[in-house]
């Protein structure tokens, strides 16, 4: 099954091997590592990297943030799990909603499955909304639509509200 993770952080965490605090870049980097090593999961392809503001808007700094495509013989909810602890690994602390974070991994679609009660909610029910999410996956997967509107991704990305975001240099 095809997978879509989104990919953000905006507080500098612990690098899970070493314990330093690393840059929210630097952790970007290490979790795509991490999911290439989740047995289960292939890693496709790997989005640019793009700086956006919190939304909500917020006094928070600002975040990093991309997306991988990936094949998965894992179960929606495995990987969620798997996710999660990706997330706890690189210091993620979950509190209050919207709230800063080391890493934050997010199901966005698994093989277009469609989930509106428990664990995951799929499609992710906020990522047709964010530019942080469809411009990265816009990049590595053109032709992708949205499972319960079958909306394309570049019609989705051009119905967008203002949001402050560019991509990131190599």
């Amino acid at each position: 099954m095809e997978v879509v993770i989104a990919i953000g952080a905006n507080l500098a965490g612990p690098d899970p091997l070493t314990g330093a605090l690393v840059s929210p870049s630097a952790t970007c980097d290490a979790a795509v590592e991490a999911l290439r090593a989740t047995p289960g999961l292939k890693i496709v392809s790997v989005s640019p990297w793009y700086e956006s503001e919190p939304i909500p808007p917020s006094g928070q700094p600002p975040y990093i943030n991309g997306v991988v495509v990936g094949k998965t013989s894992l179960s929606p909810l495995v990987l969620l799990d798997t996710l999660h602890h990706i997330e706890a690994q690189f210091g993620r602390q979950r509190s209050v909603v919207n709230a800063a974070r080391t890493l934050d991994l997010d199901l966005i679609d698994a093989g277009g499955l469609i989930r509106t009660e428990g664990r995951p909610l799929l499609p992710h029910p906020r990522a047709t909304q964010r530019a942080f999410v469809l411009l990265p996956l816009r990049d590595v997967w053109p032709d992708w639509r949205d499972p319960l509107t079958k909306r394309t991704v570049e019609d989705l990305v051009s119905a967008l509200p203002p949001q402050t975001i560019r991509r990131l240099m190599p």
